[in-house]
């Protein structure tokens, strides 16, 4: 018989946070806007037997640091470090079953630190608490934000030269443009992986018009072409033409991905632990995927040294997280902590101590510490301008 009271839980006692914003080494341009750095909210728990837990979050909108501070931390202090499950229910059940875009990203963070301490209680890397490592290293995707032809081969060629093997275009800005970034970046890169983010602008008959031009380029996917609630029109796009078709913003919740799988809406589901509520239910989505077939890969929004750890866990752990990850790592001009993941030839070696492997410096997370949140959407160079979906 099992002896179950050898086991001793572990209760969370703090939880300590910051709102940082780390510029960027170069501005970049999507068809929301511009932005020169991303916001990022990082927590630190401590539990009543010392244990100490980091985590980080995407923070977008405003509704991110209120949530976390009046709802998620008081309803975390007492929760055990392996009860993250509950946790995400608990902040549901306090309300935010109405509201789930504005809860995931708030409680993302303490998921993650949760993860982080109990890893450290365990002394195992977090791929070995969710089943094991199933490959070694991580392929990353190298993320182009070019908007011009004539200029985005330098960048492609930059990515490749550093041995990227996969790429990642951002088109959806003017139907002139999006044919020629493709064809410039397939001429610099030859048969390599080509994917492309339209970010929902187009309409229904300009994505099917824009992917018919695009078929002789072979793209491993185009991702998002229509917007975030149209799970029928992308279902007919997988019907109606041979590319295939990856969704990201429709896919932020576990109901999310339940429904894409529904309507056959996807070939390929691009995953967020910030955007799902944590990484548990990242690995709970991507089941749902591999159930029937689907390859899933993670979305990037300017992830800190302790999000894209959980990343690399995650990839290395989940089987059908086989395609190269979304990164921006390389835009950012600095990071909160020294022993972050590092890219080696377009990929992430897998990390081997507990938790995370990631210890931020508070020295670096005081220096970039912020009030509120700016620049992740709209254009100041544009005044009165406004992304609209669909937008051509």
């Amino acid at each position: 018989m099992t002896d179950t009271a050898s086991w001793r839980g572990s209760r969370i006692a703090r939880i300590d946070h910051w709102l940082v914003r780390m510029p960027l080494a170069e501005v970049i341009l999507w068809g929301s806007g511009k932005r020169s750095g991303t916001t990022r909210l990082v927590v630190r728990l401590e539990t009543e037997d010392g244990i100490i837990g980091w985590g980080e979050t995407i923070s977008l909108i405003d509704t991110v640091p209120a949530v976390l501070e009046r709802i998620v931390i008081p309803l975390a202090i007492g929760y055990e470090i392996s009860d993250a499950e509950r946790l995400h229910r608990n902040v549901l059940g306090a309300g935010y079953y109405h509201h789930k875009r504005a809860a995931v990203m708030a409680m993302a963070a303490v998921e993650m630190a949760m993860w982080d301490a109990l890893g450290h209680k365990a002394g195992l890397p977090l791929w070995a608490l969710w089943g094991g490592k199933w490959r070694s290293a991580v392929e990353a995707s190298a993320y182009i934000f070019v908007s011009d032809p004539a200029r985005v081969t330098d960048t492609a060629r930059r990515f490749l030269d550093q041995g990227f093997e996969t790429f990642k275009i951002k088109i959806g800005v003017s139907k002139e443009s999006d044919i020629p970034l493709v064809e410039a970046v397939r001429s610099v890169v030859g048969g390599r992986d080509i994917r492309a983010d339209v970010n929902g602008a187009w309409t229904p008959g300009t994505a099917r018009r824009q992917l018919a031009r695009l078929a002789p380029y072979d793209l491993a996917y185009v991702e998002q072409p229509l917007e975030l609630d149209d799970l029928a029109g992308h279902a007919e796009l997988r019907q109606c033409q041979l590319v295939p078709i990856a969704l990201d913003e429709s896919a932020y919740t576990l109901s999310d991905v339940g429904n894409i799988v529904r309507a056959g809406a996807a070939d390929v589901v691009l995953l967020d632990p910030h955007e799902a509520g944590g990484c548990w239910q990242v690995i709970k989505q991507a089941a749902i995927c591999e159930a029937v077939g689907i390859p899933v890969t993670l979305h990037s929004g300017g992830e800190l040294a302790l999000s894209q750890a959980a990343y690399v866990h995650l990839a290395a752990s989940i089987p059908n997280m086989g395609l190269a990850i979304d990164t921006e790592k390389t835009y950012l001009a600095g990071d909160i902590a020294p022993d972050g993941p590092r890219l080696e030839g377009g990929k992430f070696p897998v990390p081997q101590r507990p938790g995370l492997g990631v210890t931020p410096d508070i020295a670096a997370l005081e220096r970039y510490r912020v009030d509120g949140i700016s620049g992740a959407y709209l254009d100041p160079g544009k005044p009165g301008w406004f992304p609209v979906k669909p937008a051509y």
